[in-house]
């Protein structure tokens, strides 16, 4: 969704998506939902194959994921800046949830050693 408006939405005759701070904003999303995907699907092999350490790659998985969900939306609500008013607007409702989530569903965040998550 970020990178199609991105490619559309015009400023100063130029597509939003050809500056170099837009794109980088771009690429992390990606990489944020591509580790997702992996880890999701590592937990879910580890789990299907019986692997000893199947057991820590689920809340590793959703650990990530979480942040990643938040780090996300929040960047989408950055991209999707020249719409103005955006609490009406699918990233602003993706946002919400990501938030909403973080506070119904998640514990207290606690410190993790050796943390992995880059960029997030």
């Amino acid at each position: 969704m970020s990178v199609a408006y991105a490619k559309t939405r015009q400023q100063f005759g130029r597509p939003i998506g050809s500056f170099q701070s837009v794109a980088h904003k771009c690429v992390d999303m990606l990489h944020g939902v591509e580790f997702c995907r992996a880890s999701a699907r590592y937990a879910a092999a580890a789990l299907a194959e019986g692997a000893t350490d199947a057991p820590g790659g689920g809340p590793v998985a959703a650990a990530y994921c979480g942040e990643a969900f938040r780090a996300i939306t929040v960047e989408t609500v950055h991209v999707h800046g020249g719409t103005g008013f955006t609490w009406e607007h699918d990233a602003h409702l993706y946002y919400r949830r990501a938030w909403s989530a973080r506070h119904l569903l998640a514990p207290p965040p606690t410190p993790r050693r050796n943390s992995r998550l880059v960029g997030l």
